[in-house]
């Protein structure tokens, strides 16, 4: 248990934790209130326009990622985060506004979306990579669990808190009661002495420090895979919001405080999946496709679930194999890549996983709408399972396994995975050292172990 919060002893992230979990709860409740906005009170019941919404937000990640990434590892990281936090404060401000004069209309949130969604981009690289100067590299795995548990027990309190205030006194006070939450991490960033950060290199002036981003990761194949895996999942299977929202309107016609419910509910499998993160050491390949697969069968049984109740157990495991496979492969990539370029990779990596959703919300609100929300969930389940394989199928390949059939053996045991001979070595024979793949440290792109 102690390895688990042992970020929390080191000051400064500690004030950083506080600071960020307060701020995450706003953010979740404006989420929850804003979807719902969407979903209930300027649309009729449209999973599609709760999709565009979604896509206005995150699509940016697109666009601006390597200008943010380099951003990220150019300027001071503190500053950029009073800027980028301040600018959301005022959004969220006018969108409260709007909202409670009564001329709020949809075309209104698409635009509050969109500006919402460049500060976001924004800021993401900046607050993933703030993180490393606050502790030192053997802690920052279980400093980025850590924050992935902040950001999901902030998901369990903000969404209920937004679905009793939604429907008590209606989502634009909610956006102001969110305001209020950035003065939090303003205060937090205040108290963190500039002199006390850690001093990491920064990326020097000059063209093509964008290309040199990207040519680092595509020298770095395990990185390479990992994005694929965030692509795949994030794109179709994390739009919780989306087919909770149609599962809990359209399947079992309940209200706003139901939706926030069920956000909550699967909240608590999300901070498991974290906390398991950070007690777990360095990341490794093998968990992060091993949880995609986990979700991929879970999300079947959502899919399948009888009654509310059923569906809200079903979401538990739900959240936790999406958590510990996020939060492994964003550990994954900050920690076995080179500092000075960790702003660029991880902005490359907010892009694939955020920016995938202007293709997948869009698409899963139209299955939903189509063919019925609980087909929104067999979306997921389909890419939770297709990226284990493709992770089980490059692993394979990177170790250079192959499968052995023994007609002796019992059980599963008739298959063996194995290690491939050596070009000077008898078929079957163990390399020294570690027969699981040694991981060569200077060079992370062989760390297949990991």
């Amino acid at each position: 248990m102690r390895s688990t919060f042992k970020s929390l002893h080191i000051l400064n992230y500690r004030i950083w934790f506080i600071g960020a979990l307060v701020s995450n709860i706003g953010t979740w409740m404006q989420r929850t209130a804003q979807d719902w906005l969407v979903f209930d009170h300027l649309s009729a019941q449209d999973a599609g326009a709760m999709g565009i919404t979604m896509a206005l937000q995150l699509g940016p990640q697109l666009f601006l990622a390597p200008v943010a990434g380099l951003v990220a590892d150019r300027f001071n990281r503190k500053t950029l985060l009073v800027l980028t936090q301040s600018a959301m404060a005022l959004l969220s401000a006018g969108l409260g506004l709007l909202v409670l004069s009564g001329a709020a209309q949809l075309w209104h949130v698409y635009i509050f979306a969109l500006l919402l969604g460049v500060v976001s981009a924004l800021d993401a690289p900046v607050r993933q990579t703030f993180v490393s100067e606050l502790v030192r590299d053997d802690y920052l795995p279980n400093a980025v669990a850590l924050n992935s548990a902040s950001f999901n027990v902030a998901r369990m309190i903000g969404p209920a808190v937004a679905g009793v205030l939604t429907v008590a006194v209606g989502p634009g006070w909610v956006f102001l009661v969110n305001t209020v939450t950035f003065v939090a991490l303003l205060v937090s960033l205040a108290r963190i002495p500039a002199a006390s950060l850690r001093q990491l290199p920064k990326a020097p002036a000059g063209k093509g420090r964008i290309r040199e981003g990207l040519r680092y990761v595509r020298f770095r194949p395990d990185i390479v895979v990992v994005l694929v895996a965030v692509f795949i999942v994030g794109t179709l299977g994390l739009n919780f919001v989306l087919f909770i929202a149609a599962m809990v309107g359209t399947e079992f016609g309940l209200d706003a405080g139901a939706f926030g419910l069920m956000n909550s509910i699967m909240a608590i499998g999300s901070v498991a999946g974290a906390l398991l993160s950070a007690g777990r050491g360095r990341p490794r390949l093998r968990v992060i496709f091993g949880a995609a697969g986990a979700f991929g069968v879970t999300s079947g049984l959502a899919a399948l679930a009888p009654s509310y109740f059923w569906f809200g157990v079903a979401l538990v495991p739900v959240g936790l194999f999406a958590i510990t496979m996020m939060t492994s492969a964003n550990g994954y990539v900050q920690t076995t890549t080179d500092p000075v370029m960790r702003g660029r990779v991880m902005a490359l990596y907010m892009a694939i996983f955020m920016g995938g959703t202007p293709i997948g919300a869009p698409f899963v609100g139209w299955v939903a709408n189509v063919a019925g929300a609980r087909w929104s969930l067999g979306v997921a389940a389909a890419a939770g399972l297709s990226t284990a394989l493709i992770g089980m199928v490059w692993i394979v390949r990177a170790k250079q396994l192959r499968i052995t059939f023994n007609r002796r053996a019992r059980g599963l045991r008739y298959f063996r995975v194995v290690p491939a001979a050596p070009a000077n070595g008898p078929a079957g024979a163990v390399p020294p050292e570690n027969s699981e793949g040694a991981v060569r440290e200077k060079d992370p792109g062989d760390a297949v172990d990991r």
